[in-house]
């Protein structure tokens, strides 16, 4: 039975309303919001978040509030995108339960040096939390869940992510040293995320055990809804979704259009910032949860999710 308009409507004004909350608060609080684990499930609670270094890298890592074990959420920025730029995409992701961490990792690709992810990065992070839960004077030591990590990914680290996925390494995502999928890696969501092939096209990536979600914004000019749908049919394994932001172009999902540092998109967005970002980031969260086994994520995501969100169309396979 497909759910009531009035039941539609009163989760997604939650959903609307509580990560607005999530995406405000970054001091700790005493309880995760709410106690009714439906509302638990399908809306962000409180987070905090805190300052530490991932290998070299310097990173904000943010977290729900609570005492439960949480997965960990690598976010791999955009070429030139600084991490600050995902504050509130960040914090509503993380309200979902999930630590996520965004490092800036700072390279040099060819001649030129910048903010450039990489595919080891993902090991990197699986090493840090293991390490982590142990730290002294951690927030949330002993509260990550290092079995279950999980990607995501914007522009550049969408398709370092994707040949992540992939368990390929690929040039310039990868430069040693070697790359190797870790076996805690359980999902991913990745935005304006392509993976052009040399002669035209993309390149079909292998995530077999690993779902994979693409966000894209329907007016995005630097990496083309054509590009993307392209990428989503390359992909080998369901479960799968292709979810298009309809008014949103390449950053939709940072806190400003044109963060410092990036080329700007030529494509006006026609939402208002926050609205793209807390749509960006619900569909993120619950994709996630969806992928590691939340069943009223999953009802959301594949079933009426879609109907009862204006701003976004979807097309998915499970």
């Amino acid at each position: 039975m497909a759910p009531s308009t009035g039941f539609t409507r009163r989760l997604c004004a939650a959903l609307a309303a509580a990560a607005l909350a999530a995406a405000t608060v970054t001091a700790p609080s005493t309880a995760l919001a709410g106690d009714d684990p439906v509302s638990a499930a399908v809306s962000p609670g409180l987070v905090g978040r805190y300052e530490t270094r991932i290998g070299d890298d310097p990173a904000t890592v943010h977290y729900p509030v609570g005492r439960g074990a949480v997965p960990v959420a690598l976010l791999l920025q955009g070429a030139n995108v600084p991490a600050g730029s995902y504050g509130r995409f960040a914090g509503i992701v993380a309200g979902f339960g999930f630590a996520v961490a965004v490092p800036d990792h700072r390279r040099a690709v060819g001649p030129v040096s910048g903010l450039f992810p990489e595919q080891v990065q993902v090991n990197a992070v699986a090493a840090w939390a293991e390490a982590e839960n142990s730290r002294e004077g951690s927030p949330i030591a002993g509260r990550l869940d290092a079995g279950r990590l999980v990607l995501l990914g914007h522009s550049f680290g969408a398709a370092a992510g994707l040949f992540a996925v992939g368990n390929t390494c690929a040039v310039p995502f990868c430069s040693g040293p070697v790359y190797r999928r870790p076996a805690s890696l359980r999902a991913a969501v990745f935005h304006g995320a392509g993976t052009a092939a040399p002669g035209g096209g993309t390149v079909p990536i292998d995530n077999t055990g690993v779902p994979v979600a693409l966000i894209q914004g329907g007016m995005d000019g630097v990496n083309p809804p054509a590009v993307a749908r392209a990428t989503y049919d390359g992909l080998g394994s369901p479960p799968k979704a292709f979810v298009t932001v309809t008014g949103a172009n390449h950053f939709g999902l940072t806190d400003t259009q044109t963060p410092p540092g990036a080329l700007p998109d030529p494509s006006p967005q026609a939402l208002p910032q926050q609205e793209s970002i807390d749509a960006a980031a619900r569909w993120s969260a619950l994709f996630l949860r969806a992928s590691l086994g939340d069943p009223l994520a999953a009802a959301y995501v594949y079933g009426f999710g879609d109907a009862s969100d204006d701003d976004v169309t979807v097309v998915s396979r499970r």
